[in-house]
Order: C-alpha cells, then sequence, then structure tokens
C-alpha cells in the first residue's frame, strides 16, 4: 500500500479538485463553477451539506466543507476527521490523483491530509482475490506555497512509519513470531538506512535475562532481543535518546489463562509497544532527524507449554533482582525490566517505554487517552504532552508514590510481579522503576491501541499509537 504527497504550484487542467471551503465565504467559488453550480453550492451550504461533487468532463471538483472551530488543538482533529469523512467520496469516484486546494480560511491543511491518509490505510495481505488497494487518493498535490517541502517530507515520513507500525500489529502470530519480528526489524533497517543488532536466544542467555527467559520458557520459539540505532552526524544530543517497546507477540496469560472471550482473541495485539517503538525509528530515520536514538524490543510470546514459568516461581532478573511470580499473565512488565537494565550501558538522556501494559491503564482512561508516569523532569513531560495534543494522542499522568511500591513487597524475593487488585497501571509503573537509573518515562497504551471499532482516522485493529506522537516530540527536542 503507497501513497504520495507533493507540494505543486498550480494545477493542470484536467486535474481533480479538492477545495476545502467555509460555508460562509463562497467567492472564490466563481473561478471554478458555473453560475448553475454556485447555487448548488450556495443551497449545500444552507442545508449544511458534507461534501458536494461536481462532474466536469474530464475534471471533476469535489468540494468539502470545513468549518472553524474554537481552539487550534480541536480545530486540527477537526481537519483530521474531516480528512477521513472524504475518503469515502474519493473512493466512489475513484479519484487516484487529487489535487487539494484551501479556501477554508484556515491553515491546517497537513491535519486534513493526515486524516485522509490515515484513514486510507488496509490491512489485505489475508483477503483473498484483494489487491493491495489503497482507499482515497494514492498521490497527493497541495496547492500551498504556505507549507514548506521539509513538513511535507515530515509528513510523509510519520505516515508512512504508522501504517509500518499498524501492519506490525495487524500481523497474526501465525506469521509474526519474535524470530519474524527481529527479521522484520533488520528488513526495515536496510530500507530506511539505521543499525540493527539481534540478540539471539544464546546471546540472551549469557546475558542471564532472567525476565525475557522466564516469559519464552512456555514458548516453541526463541525469543529475540533487538537493537535499533539511528545516529545522525549532526545530533544535537549529546547522550542517546532510548526508546523501549514490549514486544510480546501474542499473549495467552500463560498459565492465568486469559478468558477466551473478549480478550484472548486479540492478544496478537501485545506487541504494540514493539510497533511503536519501531515505527518511531522508521519515521525518524526515513524523515533524517538530526537526532542520536536507541529503541530496544525484547520479544517473544507468552504461553503454556511444558516448561512454562508458574504462580509461585521466583525468577533473577538481567539486574539480579529477584522477582516472585504471582501471576504469569503480569508478563510484559518482566521483559521490559530487563530491557530498562540494559538500556544503562547507554548512559542516556531520557527513556521512554511503551507497552500494552494493564488493564488497569484501560479502565482508567478507555481508547482516548495513553496513561503515563516516570521520573523525567518538568520540561520533558510538558513537553510530551505538548505533543500529544498536537497531534490528538493525549497524555495523562499517574503519579508514582512511594506507597504504591509497598503493594509490590515479597516475603521470600525482592519484588512481586504485581501489587493488589487497585490501582495495577501505577504498581505496574513502580514495578518498572526499579529497573531505572535515568530519566524515565513509562507509556501504557493499552487502550488506544487495538480497537474494537474504527474511530475515525484510527482505524479498526492496530491503530499505531504513539508514532505521531514520539516523532512529533523528537522533531522539537
Amino acid at each position: 500500500m503507497s501513497f504520495s504527497i507533493h507540494r505543486i504550484e498550480s494545477p493542470k487542467p484536467t486535474d481533480n479538485l479538492l477545495i476545502l471551503a467555509n460555508s460562509r465565504d463562497l467567492l472564490w467559488a466563481k473561478k471554478y463553477l458555473t453560475t448553475t453550480e454556485q447555487a448548488y453550492l450556495t443551497h449545500a451550504a444552507e442545508q449544511a451539506i458534507n461534501y458536494v461533487f461536481f462532474p466536469k468532463g474530464t475534471q471533476g471538483i469535489l468540494v468539502h466543507f470545513v468549518e472553524l472551530r474554537g481552539n487550534v488543538i480541536d480545530q486540527k482533529e477537526a481537519n483530521r476527521r474531516a480528512g477521513n469523512e472524504i475518503i469515502s467520496a474519493v473512493t466512489h469516484y475513484r479519484i487516484d490523483v487529487l489535487t487539494i486546494l484551501n479556501k477554508s480560511g484556515q491553515n491546517h491543511l497537513t491535519e486534513y491530509v493526515e486524516g485522509m491518509v490515515l484513514g486510507g490505510y488496509q490491512f489485505t495481505k489475508y483477503l483473498s482475490g484483494k489487491d493491495d488497494t489503497f482507499r482515497g487518493a494514492k498521490t497527493i498535490n497541495l496547492l500551498a506555497r504556505e507549507i514548506a517541502p521539509l513538513a511535507l517530507e515530515q509528513l510523509e515520513a510519520v505516515l508512512c512509519a504508522t501504517y509500518k507500525a499498524r501492519d506490525l500489529v495487524n500481523e497474526p502470530q501465525s506469521y509474526l513470531t519474535a524470530v519474524k519480528l527481529g527479521e522484520e526489524i533488520e528488513a526495515l533497517g536496510k530500507a530506511y538506512g539505521f543499525q540493527v543488532e539481534t540478540l539471539d536466544k544464546a546471546k540472551i542467555q549469557a546475558l542471564k535475562m532472567g525476565g525475557l527467559l522466564a516469559v519464552n520458557k512456555g514458548s516453541f520459539a526463541p525469543p529475540r532481543f533487538s537493537v535499533l540505532e539511528w545516529k545522525h552526524p549532526e545530533a544535537k544530543n549529546a547522550k542517546p535518546v532510548v526508546l523501549v517497546g514490549k514486544g510480546v507477540v501474542f499473549d495467552t496469560g500463560g498459565i492465568n489463562l486469559k478468558p477466551t472471550q473478549g480478550s484472548l482473541d486479540m492478544m496478537k495485539c501485545d506487541m504494540a509497544g514493539a510497533a511503536t517503538v519501531i515505527g518511531a525509528m522508521v519515521a525518524v530515520a526515513k524523515a533524517k532527524l538530526p537526532i542520536h536514538l536507541i529503541a530496544l524490543v525484547p520479544a517473544t510470546d507468552n504461553r503454556l507449554g511444558n516448561e512454562a514459568y508458574l504462580p509461585g516461581d521466583v525468577i533473577t532478573m538481567y539486574d539480579g533482582t529477584t522477582v516472585e511470580v504471582l501471576n504469569t499473565d503480569a508478563e510484559g512488565r518482566l521483559i521490559l525490566a530487563d530491557a530498562l537494565h540494559y538500556a544503562k550501558k547507554y548512559d542516556p538522556e531520557l527513556v521512554l517505554d511503551f507497552a500494552t501494559l494493564t488493564g488497569a491503564a484501560v479502565r482508567s482512561l478507555g481508547q482516548h487517552a495513553i496513561c503515563y508516569m516516570g521520573t523525567a523532569d518538568k520540561k520533558v513531560k510538558t513537553n510530551l504532552e505538548n505533543s500529544g495534543n498536537q497531534v490528538y494522542e493525549r497524555l495523562v499522568e499517574f503519579p508514582l508514590w512511594k506507597e504504591y511500591g509497598n503493594a509490590l513487597k515479597s516475603n521470600i524475593a525482592d519484588l512481586k510481579n504485581i501489587g493488589g487488585p487497585t490501582a495495577g497501571q501505577i504498581t505496574a509503573g513502580k514495578f518498572l522503576q526499579h529497573f531505572t537509573d535515568y530519566p524515565w518515562l513509562h507509556f501504557d497504551i493499552a487502550g488506544p491501541a487495538f480497537l474494537r471499532a474504527a474511530d475515525s482516522y484510527r482505524n479498526k485493529e492496530g491503530t499505531g499509537v504513539g508514532v505521531r506522537l514520539i516523532f512529533e516530540f523528537l522533531r522539537k527536542y
């Protein structure tokens, strides 16, 4: 599935035009429409019809009303949703190449394109007899001198990367084992120019990554630990920013088996954190951001097996901490903990981890926000929250007060892998904090990472959440 976005100076007479309009200002229509068409357009505006199509021989003109909103954040999101809304019209009229002209009175055209492209995403790999088609226009030309070429390059990079992340989440585990995920990362590294080192099971055993190895014990497929690195020759940061992504390619819950109805069937998405950081690396490398960025992806499945780890087991983590396992379905924090300790070798400036970690985060915030917490300073948190607002991947901070750590005390080991029945997203964060000694933030994306029904340009199933957030943050880092 491919698309391209270009800025052009003037349209060809035969170009299909999409004109973004404000229903209260239709003076521009005299240049493009006949008197009869103008009258109909005025009627459509009065009747609050969202869009009108005018066939004009070899050319079509599609007018879409995009109304002004009260603030910039709401306007940007309204434009994304409007871009998604127009896809059905573009697809119906089979418009592959579309030139967009903005007459709406507001300057958020790139967000409109963002919604159109993201809403046009499809995962058709396993549909028999279906081409790898694209819903919407394959080529989008913008008549917008005010948009810098660099802005379009970055937009195309982050949209391409979000597609890659969605593809990874949507792949079933029958294809995307931990080994295959490592291979996919290596292929993306070659395609986009970042370095990849893949640690196999023997290397993971040599490092004594007890969390990753314990979760992997019930699997027929070996684990992988991937290290991705992008270092621009003019990187702005002296010490690297490190991303960590949970890569549980399928989560049965282990011996603490998940219910089959409503949860187990969607557990191919439990590597969405890994997809997020992989997608972010693709976006950064494709856009050639001047930054030093490393991503760590511990990968395995979590399933029942003859040698699977059990509730009551005590495991020794990569950093030497002993952990009493009370629930084998609290596995994501075990593999993340090993990766967070591994990150110490880089003396990082900042570490951000992403994971579909807890049902508690979903119960707290639903699908409309990301739960986050951590030890980075206020400026970093503010910048991330601002970035989240800009791309409408909004963040809600939860506390990491020391009292929450009391729930993780074990009688026979250094830690338990779960807390009590309440504040599960926070006690999971407290567990992870134990393995850090640097500025760090944890993002629980369990709610928005995988949707049962589409939410406008956020498609059903894998959404690629977090890719745009990270890129926006690093773009301004």
